[in-house]
């Protein structure tokens, strides 16, 4: 399975910026003309927003919104022991991850503390193994560096391709009409979770049925080169659908109320995944050893035996809103912290994920509250996530 040409003229991320200097999409000219509202991101200029926040994130939840994630990282790993080594080196199995699919999944430090979380796309088949490693903006040099360290020992190539891909992502329940207008690719046969290489607008691309908003979208991996074309290619072809630019605001409010993790907030190295409530990530039937096995075994138990503070939704009932490192409290004792929180547009109304003792943590539990500078705000516990789409 090909994916877009790699792109060798431009300096690799891993190279030492200037102090203070940011690293730029290929779309940033673009941005900027448009009027976005630029912010540095993990050590790229990002866009922000483009005008309402609130406005993004509601094209997204009932038209369409596009994204640009180039600040995405990129890994691809090759060899005859492609597998084995991904194998030993993440906590899934996959080995189990069929052509043209994708797995969620994770990297774990040897004592189970998670260093990213990570969509890893099989794009080869039996006779070329081939898998693309989708890190987080932030962790993709530790991912990379953790990466080439394990594959020592097996017959598999790390390579870094930060700078082969930009991506663009379109979201949205009216996404599936926008794409299908400028690809022949079998967008219907595309299961969520899958890959396929297609053409987008005239542009070779790797078109990924994923994303981070709670709604149904797509991923497509190109050429920086080509990356201003499609940008400008799927703005038209969405014109009719209510399409507009979207930044990277309205994508945390998506995900918040998609109830779906942020590393940094959710997910730590402090962290195991039996402690993030994704226990269900660590595969242990797979063959052969993987690190991090023994500590996350010992996690595994320990939740079992005696269940680590849960994750679960907050909404306040009135209209301050409870920030990462807010107090959650209970009969003037703190049970848990908050660990992303924002006005939601969808629900009208302050939300927040939280790590909460077990005991306060089913959904409807009263006497909660979170401490805002002192004022203890009643507030509804609920299950995650707040927001599912209809389908």
């Amino acid at each position: 399975m090909s994916t877009a040409p790699r792109q060798t003229a431009h300096p690799s991320p891993s190279t030492t910026l200037p102090e203070g200097a940011s690293r730029h999409s290929p779309l940033q000219d673009l941005h900027r003309s448009l009027g976005a509202t630029m912010t540095d991101f993990a050590g790229w200029d990002m866009p922000l927003r483009y005008g309402s926040e609130r406005e993004e994130h509601q094209a997204v939840r009932t038209r369409a919104g596009l994204f640009d994630l180039s600040h995405m990282g990129e890994i691809t790993v090759t060899g005859p022991q492609a597998v084995d080594f991904l194998n030993f080196a993440l906590v899934g199995n996959i080995g189990t991850v069929a052509a043209g699919r994708a797995r969620y999944t994770m990297i774990c430090a040897e004592d189970g503390g998670i260093l990213d979380d990570l969509i890893v796309y099989r794009l080869g088949g039996a006779d070329a193994p081939e898998y693309m490693v989708v890190a987080n903006a932030g962790n993709a040099q530790i991912v990379l560096d953790a990466l080439t360290a394990r594959a020592e020992g097996f017959d598999a190539e790390v390579r870094d391709d930060r700078d082969a891909y930009a991506l663009l992502a379109v979201q949205g329940p009216e996404s599936p009409a926008i794409l299908a207008s400028v690809t022949d690719a079998d967008l219907d046969g595309l299961k969520y979770y899958a890959g396929l290489p297609g053409t987008v607008a005239g542009v070779p691309a790797l078109i990924a049925r994923t994303g981070y908003t709670g709604e149904d979208g797509f991923e497509l991996f190109v050429d920086p080169s080509h990356a201003e074309g499609l940008w400008k290619a799927l703005t038209e072809a969405g014109a009719a659908h209510g399409l507009v630019p979207c930044g990277l605001s309205c994508r945390d409010t998506l995900r918040l109320e998609a109830g779906m993790p942020l590393y940094g907030h959710e997910l730590t190295t402090e962290l195991t995944p039996f402690d993030a409530g994704l226990g269900r990530v660590v595969k242990f039937e797979k063959e052969g050893d993987f690190v991090g096995r023994e500590a996350l075994r010992a996690a595994a138990e320990r939740a079992e035996s005696a269940p680590p503070r849960k994750l679960v939704g907050l909404i306040v009932e009135g209209r301050r809103v409870p920030r990462a490192g807010y107090s959650v409290v209970a009969g003037g004792e703190v049970i848990g912290e908050v660990t992303s929180g924002a006005p939601s547009p969808t629900l009208g109304k302050p939300i927040a994920i939280a790590y909460v003792d077990a005991a306060h943590a089913a959904p409807g539990t009263e006497g909660v509250g979170v401490d805002i500078r002192g004022n203890h705000e009643p507030l509804e516990v609920v299950a995650l996530p707040f927001y599912k789409r209809q389908k």
